[in-house]
C-alpha cells in the first residue's frame, strides 16, 4: 500500500471520529435486551407464533385428549401407517399399523426437548428422536408437555444443560414449522427438505419450568 492510499484512508477515519454517525438501534450497544420480554402467557404465545408459520396446534388437558385427537386425526385423513419409536403410544393407539418404513408411511411421530415460543420452534435431539424421525416423514407430529416450554431459545439450551448436565446428546436440532424454500425464482415450496405438514399436541401435566413464566 502506497503512503498516500495509506493517508487517505487515515484522514477519512479521522474524519468519521470528528463526525461520528449516530448508533440506528441504540438498544443493541448496552445491556438491554434484544427481545422483549413475554406479553402474555406463554401456551397462547407458542399457539399463535407456531400456527403463524402454517403449524397446526392442539392444546389437551390429558394424554387421553391426545388419544382421541390422534385416532380422529388418522381417520379423517386416511392415515394408516404410521412411523413412530416411542412404545408407550403404540399401547395408547392398538389400531394404528406401525411401520418401520419410514421413507413411504403416512406420518411419523415423536416426542421433543422443549418448545420455543417466541418463535413456534420445536427443539429435537437424537435422544428422544433419532436423526431421521421428524424430517424424513411428509408429515410430522409432536407430542410436548408444558413443562417443556420456554420463551426463547436461550432458555431452551438452559432446559436441556439442567436435564443433560455434562451428557448433551449428540444431535440437537430446530424446527420451525414445515419444511420450505424459495431457492427457485423465489417462489416459496413447502415440504421440500423435510415435512410438508407439523403438528404439535401440547399436553397440560401440571408444570411450568421457570423459564416459560
Amino acid at each position: 500500500m502506497s503512503s498516500e492510499v495509506r493517508n487517505n484512508i487515515l484522514r477519512k477515519i479521522r474524519l468519521a471520529l470528528t463526525h461520528s454517525t449516530p448508533i440506528p438501534f441504540p438498544l443493541t450497544d448496552g445491556p438491554a435486551a434484544v427481545f422483549q420480554p413475554l406479553q402474555q402467557d406463554v401456551v397462547v404465545e407458542f399457539a399463535e407464533q407456531f400456527t403463524n408459520i402454517q403449524g397446526k396446534f392442539c392444546f389437551c388437558a390429558t394424554e387421553t385428549e391426545v388419544k382421541q385427537g390422534l385416532h380422529t386425526l388418522f381417520q379423517e385423513l386416511g392415515w394408516t401407517r404410521i412411523y413412530c419409536k416411542l412404545p408407550a403410544w403404540h399401547k395408547q393407539l392398538p389400531e394404528v399399523i406401525w411401520t418401520d418404513d419410514i421413507v413411504n408411511c403416512d406420518a411419523s411421530i415423536t416426542e421433543c426437548e422443549a418448545l420455543v415460543a417466541r418463535t413456534g420452534t420445536i427443539v429435537l435431539s437424537a435422544a428422544n428422536t433419532g436423526r431421521t424421525t421428524s424430517v424424513y416423514a411428509p408429515v410430522h407430529i409432536c407430542i410436548a408437555y408444558t413443562s417443556q416450554l420456554t420463551y426463547d431459545l436461550s432458555d431452551a439450551f438452559t432446559l436441556l444443560k439442567e436435564k443433560y448436565r455434562e451428557n448433551l446428546p449428540s444431535f440437537i436440532s430446530f424446527a420451525t414449522g414445515p419444511s420450505r424454500t424459495a431457492d427457485i425464482e423465489k417462489t416459496l415450496v413447502v415440504g421440500v427438505h423435510g415435512p410438508k405438514e407439523v403438528y404439535c399436541f401440547l399436553i397440560d401435566d401440571g408444570k411450568w419450568n421457570s423459564t416459560s413464566r
